[in-house]
């Protein structure tokens, strides 16, 4: 089940990123669920159409998924995102009951091009 249920977080990342939102949506999401992110409204679909609408302001993003680890029914997904100039670190996490996604949580971090950080986000 955990290798599974990270196979499908991944799955649907890299197709939400391809620009294939609907397909990602339809085979690993329950839309009966909840995502936290605090700057769209509830539900799924809602998600979902902020997600197509950013793929349709950003199409040429490039996502590259750097540690996936998977606990019982618990998902966390580390990342970095470039959209156009700017570089942001993320982590999606996702809940699954029944082969489906039915919580997400999401949360990033712009890396600043002059960080102090030599050892970088990754």
């Amino acid at each position: 089940m955990i290798n599974n249920n990270k196979d499908a977080a991944v799955n649907f990342l890299q197709l939400v990123v391809s620009g294939r939102i609907d397909e990602a949506y339809q085979k690993h999401v329950d839309f009966g669920g909840k995502h936290h992110n605090v700057y769209f409204a509830a539900g799924f679909a809602a998600l979902q159409k902020a997600m197509k609408d950013n793929n349709n302001e950003v199409p040429d993003k490039k996502f590259m998924i750097k540690n996936a680890i998977g606990e019982g029914e618990l998902v966390a997904v580390h990342s970095h995102l470039r959209l156009g100039e700017k570089e942001m670190s993320v982590v999606h996490i996702f809940r699954f009951q029944n082969d489906k996604i039915v919580e997400m949580w999401d949360c990033g971090q712009v890396i600043p091009a002059d960080s102090p950080n030599k050892d970088g986000a990754f």
